[in-house]
């Protein structure tokens, strides 16, 4: 994201976020629906859990280490 300034960041990580909540959704209705195994379930799931973390603490490097 080279060229972007701190704010531009920050409102793409936040749109990331919601992107992850989404995504846990379509999840959930896969599941429901049958059309992935519980297994997949399980695993899209524990890795669609790591990300809200990790885009938080993008979220808050970008906050301290940027100026613009």
């Amino acid at each position: 994201m080279e060229g972007y300034h701190k704010k531009d960041k920050i409102k793409f990580y936040h749109y990331s976020r919601g992107s992850t909540k989404e995504a846990f959704d379509w999840n959930e209705k896969s599941k429901f629906r049958s059309l992935i195994s519980r297994e997949q379930y399980d695993h899209i799931f524990s890795e669609l859990n790591k990300l809200p973390k990790e885009i938080n603490t993008l979220i808050k490097n970008t906050n301290q280490n940027l100026t613009k």
